[in-house]
């Protein structure tokens, strides 16, 4: 009992940047956030210049400070089109991110995101379904609703199909979810083949996911689930730090692993399954994030966590801005941006622990 507390305490130590250090690190961070945030606000094909959005926002928390949007529509743009997209994009950063932060403590796999224990897979079928199916379903609130349910649906099956004698193993579950995906990539294209040519576009566009045309009521809807599944993810910290012990000393110490595999496993599917439902798939956001940010503020859950919240909105904000911006009268797919930058960024961040020799 004694190594072990001998390693929990060096586990806890071993990462020697300062807290001030990490405090100093979210603080510039969050201002990176409000930057973006303000920018991709301003930019668009109506252009509202910074201090009119500054102006606007503060209107409506009810001071009357900086100016109005001087354009006729600027108003309207900002509140019923712009920020409700940037909302949205905010939340599934910050949902995918904490997922990916969360799995990847709990499973201790570097490579583990929302994608291995098959949520996406599953919401990409339930959409897939909705879409085909036609009617009700193929509206943005049936989609939404087939999306989500199948996700937590299938991840219940994933975890159910990985236990053995009362627990589950974190490499049956990655096996398990890799041949679901398999299996959901394959009623996918059943599905697509089946699907006419409208169909067939918007499944591939669902695929590739989009912030386009979301508004004020999906928002609210998501928010709350994201804020809850994240302000529970942060009492998990602790149990995470001792689970990269391994499963044996983190028992000894009390934690209950099943227990802590369990809430984690829940709070990934809805997390990830309310970040995808109304925007589509969103790929290598809780891959990559978590990765870097573990590299700058280092391996400790307390800190890698927010950081991770944050990190992944910003990326998904930025990334959403490149979609609206890098070409004229064009709305990119965000998942496809995503993909592009966090594929090289992966890859770069492979090379370099490989070359420090650092360990996960």
């Amino acid at each position: 009992m004694s190594s072990v507390r001998e390693a929990v305490r060096k586990s806890t130590a071993g990462d020697r940047r300062p807290l001030p250090r990490n405090v100093m690190i979210i603080v510039a961070m969050l201002a990176l956030l409000v930057v973006l945030v303000g920018w991709s606000a301003a930019v668009g094909q109506v252009y509202i210049p910074p201090a009119e959005v500054f102006g606007s926002v503060m209107h409506h928390l009810g001071l009357d400070i900086g100016p109005m949007p001087s354009s006729p529509n600027g108003e309207e743009t900002l509140w019923t089109v712009r920020f409700p997209r940037i909302v949205m994009g905010l939340i599934v950063g910050a949902t995918l991110a904490c997922a990916g932060c969360l799995l990847q403590g709990v499973l201790a796999n570097p490579l583990a995101e929302p994608g291995v224990i098959g949520v996406s897979a599953g919401a990409a079928v339930g959409a897939c379904i909705a879409i085909v199916s036609g009617g009700i379903w193929a509206s943005v609130w049936g989609l939404a609703g087939a999306a989500f349910i199948s996700a937590l649906v299938t991840v219940a099956l994933v975890y159910t199909l990985s236990m053995r004698d009362g627990s589950s193993s974190p490499i049956m579950l990655i096996l398990i979810g890799i041949a679901v995906n398999a299996f959901a990539s394959g009623i996918i294209a059943f599905l697509t083949f089946l699907a006419d040519t409208s169909d067939r576009e918007q499944i591939v566009f669902w695929q590739l996911g989009s912030l386009q045309g979301v508004g004020w009521k999906p928002v609210w809807v998501v928010l709350p689930l994201a804020a809850g599944a994240i302000g529970v993810s942060m009492l998990l910290v602790r149990r995470l730090d001792l689970l990269s012990l391994g499963e044996i000393q983190a028992a000894a110490l009390g934690v209950k692993v099943e227990s802590v595999r369990r809430i984690v496993i829940l709070l990934v599917a809805v997390l990830t399954a309310a970040a995808v439902a109304f925007t589509g798939i969103v790929m290598f956001v809780g891959l990559v994030v978590p990765h870097l940010m573990r590299l700058i503020v280092g391996p400790k859950h307390v800190i890698l966590l927010p950081a991770s919240v944050i990190g992944g909105a910003i990326v998904v904000c930025a990334a959403d801005l490149g979609a609206r911006t890098l070409m004229d009268n064009a709305d990119l797919p965000l998942g496809m941006l995503t993909s592009l930058i966090g594929g090289p960024v992966f890859f770069l961040l492979l090379r370099r622990s490989r070359h420090s020799g650092a360990g996960w």
